[in-house]
C-alpha cells in the first residue's frame, strides 16, 4: 500500500502544489458496479468543419487578433457572405483547404477509431455542393461556399480511411429555397447521390446546423419555428424515402440552460432565438435528439458575454455545466420526443474557436468528465469540435501534433469499453469518479478517476490489483502532458508511443491534485462485463 501512495505522490512534488490529503478513503467495488446503461461503439467522435474541406474564414489565432470587438453584432449578413450574421468579420482569416490526405492525420485520426466524423458547422448551412467538372469560382446566388467534387472525396476517401463513417447537416439557406421560401431537396439529393456512388458512408444528418440562431446560419429573412417545421417535415420525408438508412437528428439546438451562463441566453442584439421546445415540436421522428454544448463563449467573443476563466476550469460549476444543459434538453426530449437517446453533436471548451487554455492540459478534465458525465446519462455519441481546427481542437492545426485532449482521448480509446457502470462514488470535488467494462477484457473494469481539487489530494481503496495511468503536466496550462511521469509525444516516423499502465496491488492509492487517473482492472470480475 505504501508503495501505491509513494508513487502518486510524485506527480503532486512534480506540479509543485502544496497537498493535503482528503480525510476518508473513497472505496471502491468493481467488482459488483452494476450496469446502468450503454453507449455506442463511436461514442468518442469528432468534428471537421465543413469550412476547413472547402477553405475559407475560420476563427483568426489569438495572436493575429489587433482587438476583440467592444460589442456584438446585430444584422443578418448580406447573402453569399462568409461570416455569419451578427459576428465581426475581424474575428476570421482565411485558411486554405485542409489535406484530408496527410499520413499524420489520418494515422492519430484512425488510432481513435471507430468514431464518427461530422462535417457539418455554421458554414455548412450556406455550402454549395458542385457537381461539375469545373467547380464555379464564386458560390451561387444564395451560398456562401462551394465544395467541389474533388474536395469532397477526399473527405469521403478520409472518411473510409479512418474508420469513420460521415455525420452532416443540409445546406439550407436561401440558395436551398424555391421563390416561396421553402426548403427543398434538389441540393441534397445530388450532394447524397453522388456521395452513395463514390462508396462514401453517411450514418446521420441533421436538417439544419444550429437552427437556435437560425439568422447566423444563413435562414431566410423572419425565419421562425413554424418555417422550420415546415422544412423540416419535408426534409423528413424526402430522407425517409430515398435514403432510408441514413439516420436523422434533430433539432440540433445550441447553448440552452436554465442557468443565466447559457451561450443562448442573450448578446445577440435583435437577433431572434429559436427555443428547443419550438423546434422539437416538429421533429418527432428523429432517430435521435441532437444538441450542442459550450459552456461558455470564448473571448473572442466577449462582446456577447457568456464568460468564463482559467481559474474556473477545475471548479464544480463549470465541469457541472455539462449537467445542466444536458437537463435542459431532457424536458425538451421528454415532451416531444420521448424515449428517443441524446446525441451531442458538437461540443468543447468553449463556443467561438475555444479559448486559449482550450488546447492545453487545464482543458483536459473537462473533456475527460464530460465523456464520463454523459456516458451515464443515453448520450449514445458526442462529437468533439473539432479534431483540427483553432484552439479547441485536438490536434494542432499548423503541424497535426498532438494537444493533451488528443492523449486523454486515445487513452479513453483503449481503455473504456461501450457497457457503463455505476461507480457509486457521488460526485465532488476531487472524486469525479466514472466506471465502464474494459475494452477487450471480459469481466474486466475500467475507472476514470478525475481529482479537480488544485491543493488536496484523493485517496481511492482498491481491493483488486489493477494497472494506472495517470496524466498530469506542469503547469497545468501546458501542451506537454506525462503518462505516469513520462512525457506523451510521437515517436520515430510519428510512431505512437505505447500506452502502459503503472501495475499496483490491492489497497489505498493516492491521487495527486489536478491529476487524472485511469485504472484498468482485468480480473474485476464483474459479471454486467462478461
Amino acid at each position: 500500500m505504501m508503495r501505491n501512495t509513494a508513487t502518486l505522490l510524485i506527480a503532486g512534488t512534480a506540479l509543485g502544489l502544496a497537498t493535503t490529503v482528503a480525510a476518508q478513503p473513497v472505496s471502491l467495488s468493481p467488482k459488483t458496479m452494476p450496469r446502468i446503461g450503454t453507449v455506442d461503439a463511436r461514442y468518442q467522435s469528432y468534428n471537421v468543419e465543413m469550412l476547413e474541406v472547402t477553405g475559407g474564414r475560420f476563427w483568426k489565432p489569438y495572436k493575429d487578433i489587433a482587438k476583440l470587438p467592444a460589442k456584438a453584432g446585430t444584422q443578418a449578413g448580406a447573402a453569399g457572405s462568409d461570416t455569419p450574421a451578427g459576428m465581426s468579420a475581424d474575428l476570421y482569416q482565411y485558411r486554405p483547404p485542409i489535406d484530408l490526405g496527410n499520413q499524420r492525420l489520418r494515422m492519430l485520426a484512425k488510432a481513435l477509431g471507430p468514431a464518427y466524423v461530422r462535417i457539418s458547422g455554421t458554414w455548412a448551412n450556406t455550402t454549395f455542393f458542385a457537381d461539375s467538372d469545373t467547380p464555379p469560382k464564386n458560390p451561387p446566388p444564395g451560398y456562401g461556399g462551394v465544395l467541389t467534387r474533388k474536395q469532397w472525396l477526399g473527405a469521403i476517401a478520409f472518411s473510409n480511411a479512418v474508420d469513420a463513417p460521415i455525420v452532416t447537416s443540409m445546406p439550407d439557406g436561401d440558395g436551398a429555397r424555391g421563390p416561396d421560401g421553402v426548403w427543398k431537396p434538389d441540393q441534397a439529393r445530388r450532394w447524397l447521390d453522388f456521395t452513395k456512388a463514390h462508396g462514401g458512408k453517411i450514418a446521420a444528418v441533421e436538417y439544419f446546423n444550429e437552427p437556435t440562431l437560425a439568422s447566423m446560419g444563413g435562414a431566410p429573412k423572419g425565419y421562425d419555428a413554424a418555417a422550420y417545421g415546415r422544412d423540416f417535415r419535408i426534409f423528413d420525408a424526402f430522407l425517409r424515402k430515398e435514403f432510408p438508412g441514413i439516420k436523422i437528428l434533430a433539432p440540433g439546438s445550441v447553448g440552452e440552460s436554465t442557468a443565466a451562463w447559457g451561450v443562448a441566453n442573450g448578446g445577440y442584439g435583435d437577433m431572434k432565438v429559436l427555443t428547443a421546445g419550438e423546434l422539437a415540436a416538429s421533429t418527432g421522428d428523429a432517430d435521435a435528439f441532437s444538441y450542442h454544448h459550450y459552456g461558455a463563449a470564448s473571448q473572442r467573443c466577449a462582446a456577447m458575454g457568456h464568460q468564463t476563466s482559467a481559474e474556473q476550469a477545475l471548479s464544480e460549476d463549470w465541469l457541472g455545466r455539462t449537467d445542466q444543459t444536458l437537463a435542459y434538453y431532457r424536458a425538451v426530449r421528454d415532451r416531444y420526443m420521448p424515449g428517443k437517446h441524446f446525441w451531442n453533436t458538437e461540443t468543447a471548451d468553449a463556443a467561438c474557436g475555444g479559448n486559449p487554455w482550450g488546447g492545453t492540459f487545464l482543458d483536459t478534465f473537462r473533456y475527460l468528465d464530460q465523456l464520463g458525465r454523459l456516458a451515464r446519462q443515453q448520450v449514445d455519441v458526442i462529437f468533439h469540435n473539432t479534431l483540427v481546427a483553432s484552439d479547441y481542437g485536438l490536434l494542432n492545426e499548423d503541424t497535426f501534433a498532438p494537444k493533451p485532449n488528443y492523449w486523454a482521448a486515445l487513452l479513453w480509446r483503449h481503455l473504456m469499453g461501450t457497457t457503463v457502470l455505476d461507480s457509486g462514488v457521488p460526485i465532488g470535488e476531487g472524486r469525479h469518479v466514472y466506471a465502464q467494462c474494459l475494452r477487450g477484457a471480459p469481466g474486466g473494469v475500467a475507472i476514470l478517476a478525475i481529482n479537480n481539487s488544485r491543493s488536496a489530494s484523493t485517496v481511492l481503496e482498491l481491493p483488486v490489483a489493477a494497472q494506472r495511468y495517470t496524466l498530469s503536466a506542469s503547469p497545468l496550462q501546458t501542451t506537454q502532458v506525462q503518462l505516469n511521469g513520462h512525457e506523451l509525444k510521437l515517436g520515430h516516423d510519428d510512431a505512437l508511443p505505447e500506452l502502459h499502465g503503472k501495475p499496483i496491488g490491492a489497497g489505498t492509492v493516492e491521487l495527486a491534485p489536478a491529476t487524472i487517473t485511469f485504472f484498468a482492472i482485468k480480473d474485476a470480475g464483474n459479471a454486467a462485463c462478461r
